[in-house]
């Protein structure tokens, strides 16, 4: 480390090359070794790729990538990045034709970022982010998956075949489980279309109804046809709530506006039975939060929640964009 001029991050690099040699001591296999190196290789060229943008809003726009130009799903993927990128927000994609295309088209070169794959029978990376250098190419689909979801504050999914599914299914994990911030999620359909009402009615009456997923799992995403909607969700859900974080057990949401008094007492009424003692309180930025001191001056609510109160974070969100105190309009995310 001291050859390479590595001076920050050291105890995290330190690891990184232990576990590195480490494999070599365990005798791994090459196969394990191959995919280790491309894993971290990958990972490494998606980081540089989205250095530069780390200030920057990201919306990550999935869906097919059979969909033809001029298809109304094709004009609503455009549309919706469009209007981002005119708020300040790059749009992400998976650099491939179709809807990823579609959604580059609308938010233009300099406002697109693209996380392709390697495919033997798929079509190149379309030019709108390779023409600019916004662009990288994966060999596995966990790494792609990971830089396509990481960086966002917003997503927008599209009807699509497995990979899109695979894809919208991996958000509602990550935010039924906790794994994954709060962020607005939309489900954007034709006019007309059938295709989210269909995976809506799947999961309400075969997963919910059957017990393998809380009834109320599929309220957090937003499914609609309208392209001015889809925006407004994103857009919206950031009106007041800013960012969270984690200090031992308890949950600390940091706001645009404080509440008074008595929404803080409306907010214990509706939601106390997500803490798991005591209930909603204003707060000063506590000690743990020195770090991140461009937070210092937002207002707080302190909470300890319940173990599955998580999942429930986005209803508590909504409610705290609705508070009269909010600010009148929603301003672009401050990554954090």
């Amino acid at each position: 480390m001291d050859a390479a001029g590595v001076r920050e991050q050291r105890a995290l690099v330190r690891r990184i090359l232990r576990a590195g040699v480490g494999l070599g001591t365990d005798g791994t296999e090459r196969l394990d070794l191959k995919i280790t190196a491309a894993a971290v290789e990958e990972m490494r060229a998606a980081f540089r790729l989205f250095a530069p943008f780390v200030g920057t809003p990201k919306v990550t726009i999935f869906g097919s990538a059979r969909t033809q130009a001029q298809d109304p799903l094709w004009l609503g993927a455009e549309a919706v990045a469009h209007g981002l990128a005119e708020q300040g927000w790059m749009v992400v994609t998976g650099a491939g034709p179709g809807i990823m295309e579609a959604a580059a088209t609308g938010a233009g070169p300099e406002h697109s970022l693209g996380v392709s794959i390697r495919l033997p029978f798929e079509e190149q990376p379309n030019d709108l982010v390779t023409l600019d250098g916004h662009h990288v190419s994966m060999k596995y689909f966990f790494t792609r998956k990971l830089m396509l979801v990481k960086e966002s504050l917003g997503f927008v999914c599209l009807p699509g075949g497995f990979g899109t599914m695979d894809e919208t299914f991996e958000l509602l994990t990550l935010q039924q489980t906790g794994k994954m911030v709060p962020v607005p999620i939309v489900l954007l359909d034709r006019p007309g279309g059938t295709f989210w009402r269909g995976l809506e009615r799947f999961v309400t009456e075969e997963l919910a109804g059957s017990g393998m997923i809380a009834p109320g799992d599929l309220d957090r995403v937003l499914i609609t046809e309208s392209a001015e909607e889809a925006i407004a969700e994103i857009t919206g859900f950031w009106r007041n709530y800013h960012s969270l974080r984690w200090v031992g057990s308890d949950l600390v949401l940091r706001l645009r506006a404080e509440p008074s008094d008595a929404e803080v007492a409306e907010l214990n009424e509706r939601f106390g039975t997500m803490c798991l003692s005591g209930g909603f309180a204003r707060t000063a930025p506590l000690a743990e939060e020195r770090d991140e001191p461009e937070t210092a001056a937002l207002p707080r609510l302190v909470f300890t929640p319940q173990r599955r109160a998580v999942g429930e974070l986005h209803r508590l969100i909504r409610a705290l964009n609705r508070l009269a105190s909010a600010p009148d309009e929603a301003a672009a995310p401050e990554p954090v």
